[in-house]
């Protein structure tokens, strides 16, 4: 009975020890891409993204994000748009000079997971749900996803006008395993 005891508590612990290891931490690589596409001439990128990354494929629930956007590194390819997407009326990057996503939950589904977390851009935060996929090569991999954000539910620019209500973005962030 005692040896029985001792192989449950032994596996016990072990099983125990698994669903509380930590996920690799993972480091972006300067091969990103932060896109947005607003409606006729609006579009660009972001060019300064930061973040940390520790993530599990098989164990997602241990995972967990937490990204930046530097808005003063937006680039519409027109410097009279840039200079406009950064003044008070669009995102008020001397105010507000970050966009910052923190992860809460993040589960899989077949291939695709999806990151359950707040996203705060011009002083609002606001909870979103964004699906993402994970592709890994040894020790490289490259997250991607796309989604749509309504800059009105973040007070960006004046509602209606030339630029669409719902900015689609697309990012990619390859990673390398720290």
């Amino acid at each position: 009975m005692k040896k029985i005891i001792i192989s449950l508590a032994a596996v016990l612990s072990l099983t125990s020890a698994r669903a509380y290891a930590p996920a690799a931490s993972w480091q972006l690589t300067d091969k990103y891409t932060v896109t947005f596409a607003g409606g006729g001439e609006v579009g660009g990128i972001f060019k300064t993204l930061k973040g940390t990354i520790s993530f599990d494929e098989q164990h997602p629930e241990t995972s967990g994000f937490v990204l930046s956007i530097d808005v003063a590194s937006i680039n519409t390819g027109n410097g009279l748009m840039n200079t406009h997407a950064k003044s008070a009326e669009w995102f008020d990057a001397a105010k507000y000079p970050v966009i910052k996503f923190t992860s809460k939950k993040i589960t899989k589904s077949g291939a695709a997971y999806t990151v359950t977390g707040d996203m705060e851009i011009h002083g609002v935060k606001k909870e979103m749900t964004l699906p993402f996929s994970f592709k890994s090569s040894g020790s490289t991999g490259t997250f991607s996803g796309k989604f749509i954000v309504n800059r009105s539910d973040f007070h960006i620019g004046k509602p209606g006008g030339d630029v669409d209500e719902n900015i689609k973005l697309e990012v990619t962030v390859p990673v390398v395993r720290k």
